[in-house]
């Protein structure tokens, strides 16, 4: 055979024996997936036995949209606490609190032995312009008493589309009868920042993280810099009881203060999805001193602000460890069938630590005093965190699956008054210069962090609390 032969007919052997095994191995992959599927579809079959013998045998007539949704919650549930369904309502009063702006009157309000009371009108919006004032009582919607409804019912009646009117009946201290006010909503822009001058320091608070954070919070050091003048100290960055909100205004408010360098790194399920934000040259504050609080309430983008500036030793952390969500979630929208919440990755800070079921520690541990008739309530309740929710993932640093290098999260109150704001006003003195510590607080509660205390002289007290993100003091005023 000639060695022409001879290569043709090797080359044939060996494309034929390459085609099959391609062949075989893509039977054998199909007849995997084909597996599987045959065992997934057989699930879905005793899923709907089910649903069918709830639905002909359960003793009441069940509704059929809530069985499904609860179905669909529970598969959510079941990997970890904070993917979930949203129904369409829930969706749009997400979309609503993201966006930072809805149609509405323009008050905050909060509910008192059945009726709504108004805690206080927010300057230029229809309540304002209508003279609606503090501790107003409304007790009739459109001539629909309000008694009866939650809270969240009467406000969903007072929000609407712009520029359409709605009649209040509000009863008004010094006046006898009842009277009616007639507002139009308008667009209602929830500011997630509050500032004022503490003397040469600007104190910045930033309670949520939504499409407004990043453009107000610029706005405020714009304003506390023209008011303070060239000789203002630094600024309080105050993210105690912020539960967090939209990554993209975390990375945001992180840039505002770095000039270069990692922000946060997000790592889905494959490495092809690992993400970097990077900082960009600017800062906001032209290098003056930053103090970020934090507290047990403290989470998630608040967690990625105050770990990136953390990393980048741009800031000194004060108050107590964080919640630890170390988790971003993903809005998959359904059409009109509301939207999925998805866990799709783990975020991790600069330094490429992860800070999930085990919180941020501060710089400088401050724990908030306990009035005397606080502290056996308080003695009592264990602060929780992302670690004391059930199925919450385990952190990917730690080295056992039993939670052993898991924290529980802090006491989460923040006292109302400044002057007894103990971690505000260390964070006044650390920055004049004055702050003694860290040392052990005799008032600290049991099982919390030793804690830093002003001076000994210092007439500051505050409590100390256990709530989750969001905490609340009492009861939170609802704007609308």
């Amino acid at each position: 055979m000639r060695k022409t032969d001879y290569a043709f007919w090797t080359f044939l052997l060996m494309t034929g024996l390459a085609g099959a095994t391609t062949l075989l191995n893509v039977t054998q992959t199909y007849s995997a997936t084909s597996s599987q599927n045959s065992e997934l579809y057989k699930q879905l079959d005793l899923f709907g036995d089910v649903l069918e013998r709830v639905r002909s045998d359960y003793v009441e007539k069940p509704n059929d949209t809530q069985l499904i949704e609860a179905a669909i919650n529970g598969m959510l549930s079941s990997l970890d606490p904070h993917s979930s369904y949203m129904s369409p309502k829930n969706f749009r009063d997400m979309q609503v609190q993201t966006r930072g702006e809805f149609g509405g009157l323009g008050i905050e309000v909060t509910m008192e032995n059945g009726v709504i009371k108004v805690v206080s009108p927010i300057d230029d919006t229809p309540a304002a312009k209508a003279g609606l004032m503090a501790n107003d009582l409304i007790t009739h919607l459109d001539n629909e008493a309000i008694s009866g409804l939650t809270l969240e019912q009467a406000v969903e009646k007072m929000r609407g589309p712009v520029n359409t009117p709605i009649t209040l009946t509000v009863v008004r201290k010094g006046r006898e009868q009842p009277f009616d006010v007639k507002v139009v909503r308008d667009v209602i822009r929830i500011n997630p920042v509050k500032y004022h001058a503490e003397g040469d320091i600007g104190y910045v608070k930033i309670s949520t993280f939504n499409e407004q954070t990043h453009a107000n919070l610029v706005k405020a050091v714009e304003a506390l810099d023209k008011k303070i003048g060239p000789n203002v100290k630094g600024f309080i960055i105050d993210l105690r009881n912020n539960p967090g909100g939209l990554l993209d205004q975390a990375i945001a408010v992180s840039d505002d203060f770095l000039e270069q360098g990692a922000i946060v790194l997000t790592k889905g399920r494959n490495n092809e999805e690992t993400q970097r934000a990077n900082a960009h040259a600017g800062d906001i504050s032209d290098g003056k001193k930053i103090v970020v609080l934090i507290n047990g309430g403290s989470a998630s983008a608040s967690e990625i602000v105050a770990g990136a500036l953390q990393d980048h030793k741009r800031a000194t952390l004060i108050g107590t460890r964080s919640f630890g969500k170390g988790s971003v979630q993903t809005i998959i929208p359904l059409g009109a069938n509301g939207a999925l919440r998805l866990t799709t990755a783990r975020y991790y800070t600069p330094s490429n630590r992860s800070i999930q079921a085990r919180g941020i520690e501060p710089d400088i541990v401050v724990a908030e005093a306990i009035p005397d008739d606080l502290k056996a309530k308080i003695g009592a309740e264990k602060p929780r965190g992302e670690a004391s929710l059930r199925g919450h993932l385990i952190n990917p640093d730690g080295t056992d699956n039993d939670g052993k290098n898991e924290e529980s999260g802090s006491p989460s109150y923040v006292a109302k008054d400044a002057d007894k704001d103990t971690q505000l006003q260390y964070a006044l003195d650390f920055l004049h210069g004055t702050a003694k510590g860290p040392e052990a607080a005799s008032n600290a509660p049991a099982g919390s962090t030793p804690a830093a205390t002003p001076s000994t002289d210092s007439k500051n007290k505050g409590d100390n609390g256990t709530k989750t993100p969001p905490a609340n003091d009492d009861k939170k005023p609802t704007p609308n």
